[in-house]
């Protein structure tokens, strides 16, 4: 018999905030597939899902590796896909845990598009993401009326970068923990500095908000940051 594959977003912190299908999902699991981006490294997405495990249920840790090195990307993705192919091949129920929502800025999307054409059934049960988590948490309207939002990763070209900030009412800016800086100089520049919000590990027990980006200064800022923005007030 023929295993099946689910993609579970289990949102950005909070494991209240799993949706029942999640839950479910979790709860009758084989295998627990716990992404991590170093060996060294705990999986968050497992931490937040552990309340819902059963007991008996086998949890397999895979890495994905942050890397631009395109031989060792290849390899570690390849890898991971021959592991998750076996363990479906013997008929298990295999779901890949994923931070926020599956199909949104996700390791999932990856190993999605190695399996699809496997012949293997995907589920893919969606997660709260964690800029709407925060929008709610703090009260803060993401978009109303008729705003432009724009979603950024601050890892793109800064031209590119520049003139989504130029066309944006509001914005969510994802990836910030590399270049905090620039990021928040370029708000500044764009009149989007005044009205944001970030917080890191939103939902988790060291969660940090802060509502003046002046105050990030030089500290290292959390891979788990996001930054909500606006150009007039809420």
């Amino acid at each position: 018999m023929s295993g099946i594959f689910y993609g579970v977003g289990v949102g950005p912190g909070d494991p209240e905030l799993l949706t029942v299908k999640a839950i479910n999902v979790i709860r009758e699991a084989d295998i627990i597939i716990a992404p991590k981006t170093e060996k060294k490294e705990d999986s968050v997405a497992l931490e937040i899902a552990k309340p819902f495990l059963k007991e008996n249920v086998e949890i397999v840790k895979l890495v994905f590796p942050m890397v631009s090195h395109d031989e060792t990307l290849a390899t570690a993705w390849e890898n991971n896909k021959n592991t998750i192919s076996e363990l479906l091949a013997a008929g298990k129920k295999v779901v890949f845990l994923t931070l926020g929502d599956p199909m949104f800025y996700s390791t999932y999307i990856y190993v999605f598009r190695l399996l699809e054409n496997c012949g293997y059934p995907i589920e893919t049960i969606p997660g709260v993401t964690a800029f709407c988590a925060i929008a709610s948490k703090l009260g803060y309207p993401i978009v109303e009326g008729n705003d432009i939002l724009s979603i950024i990763p601050a890892t793109i070209d800064e031209a590119k970068l520049e003139k989504a900030l130029e066309m944006a009412d509001n914005a969510v800016i994802m990836k910030v923990y590399k270049n905090s800086g620039e990021v928040i100089e370029k708000l500044q520049h764009h009149g989007l500095a005044e009205n944001a919000v970030m917080i890191s590990r939103c939902g988790l027990e060291d969660e940090q908000v802060i509502h003046n980006l002046q105050d990030i200064g030089d500290q290292k800022i959390n891979y788990l940051s996001t930054i909500l923005t606006r150009r007039n007030k809420v």
